[in-house]
């Protein structure tokens, strides 16, 4: 009887086991989901909040995806390009991986040279988030969501981070992103960081694109891509886009391509950049909330093997990220990315396609 009673007992653990480990294997599986109404769709997937595919019409009518990305899932669990992901605590470069808030040094994790990018090696990029709901009516969304424990890559205080997307509209996609600290003072700086190619991902480089950007003021960066400090006028330089002009215009004239923070004229949700492919007729208008908008013209694609056996290269898609100011933790003249217990950090983005 005694053994009887053993042998169920380690037949109730090993069940307990199991019960928890396929959880615990359910909770970090990497699915695709997709939000689509009439002929405008999109995938993704909780690794990374990531935008798989974004598909629409050109003006005759003709279906592409116009968002760069990997085969499979399986190349965004390593790659580098951060293609389509969610990236944070801190977008961008935070110089020599270190701040320092209310008095307390925070090192951060080095993975871009002696610098942090993008919130380090393991940022919010490169993690599972949880699906926290999911709609599928009139206006299809969802929200993903993710718990940043207290020193995660160095950064301080815990930290609930949601990001929403939402087909909002005809052929209208809105980004929402919230974040709230739960214990501490933090930097916070999300950035949806898709790579655009409106003749198709697989149609070659960006060059040709029209890009306008509503922006007089850059924050100029140094060899290692950190801000200096300064806000500069681009009038009279390759980086002025007030005026619609092709990306491949002066970007000879521009050490290694485009990378460059914009200060986005004018407060609160305005346009912040409009970008037109002639040959496909397909455009898109970007609306945000934030104070700067990194444009980057894909200068570090060199061979990186893509969706339907596509390798892109140099140039090959565009990111306009909108976004604090780079570095700010360490420029206390710029706007401050720093949100205390009680707030809430706010990034909006809406993107209105048209062919």
């Amino acid at each position: 009887m005694a053994r009887a009673r053993a042998f169920l007992f380690v037949l109730l653990i090993f069940f307990l086991l199991n019960i928890s480990s396929s959880s615990a294997t359910r909770r970090k599986t990497a699915r695709i989901y997709e939000l689509k109404k009439g002929d405008f769709s999109m995938k993704l997937t909780n690794w990374g909040a990531t935008i798989l595919s974004v598909n629409l019409p050109d003006s005759k009518g003709n279906l592409a995806d116009v968002a760069l990305g990997y085969e499979g899932i399986g190349p965004y669990i390593n790659g580098t390009a951060n293609f389509g992901a969610l990236v944070g605590r801190v977008a961008n470069r935070i110089s020599g991986a270190r701040f320092v808030l209310n008095g307390t040094a925070h090192r951060l994790y080095p993975n871009d040279g002696k610098n942090s990018l993008h919130g380090g090696h393991r940022g919010f990029s490169r993690v599972f988030w949880k699906v926290k709901e999911k709609g599928d009516g009139e206006f299809p969304y969802i929200t993903f969501y993710y718990y940043s424990f207290d020193g995660e890559q160095g950064f301080p205080g815990d930290l609930d981070v949601y990001v929403t997307y939402k087909i909002s509209g005809s052929y209208k996609l809105s980004v929402i992103m919230r974040a709230t600290p739960r214990t501490k003072a933090t930097p916070v700086n999300l950035a949806q960081h898709n790579y655009w190619n409106l003749g198709g991902h697989n149609s070659g480089t960006i060059l040709s694109h029209k890009v306008q950007i509503f922006a007089s003021h850059i924050t100029p960066v140094d060899d290692e891509l950190i801000p200096t400090g300064s806000i500069s006028s681009i009038s009279g330089t390759p980086y002025d886009f007030r005026k619609p002009k092709t990306v491949g215009s002066r970007i000879n004239w521009v050490k290694g391509g485009y990378d460059m923070n914009y200060v986005v004229n004018g407060r609160g949700m305005r346009k912040v950049a409009v970008v037109k492919d002639e040959k496909s007729g397909r455009r898109f208008k970007l609306w945000s909330n934030q104070p700067g908008v990194q444009f980057y013209s894909g200068n570090f694609l060199n061979h990186v093997g893509g969706k339907g056996g596509v390798i892109y290269e140099k140039h090959d898609g565009l990111c306009l990220e909108t976004q604090g100011f780079p570095d700010s933790v360490n420029h206390p003249q710029f706007p401050s990315q720093i949100v205390n217990p009680g707030e809430v950090y706010k990034h909006d983005m809406v993107f209105k396609f048209s062919f």
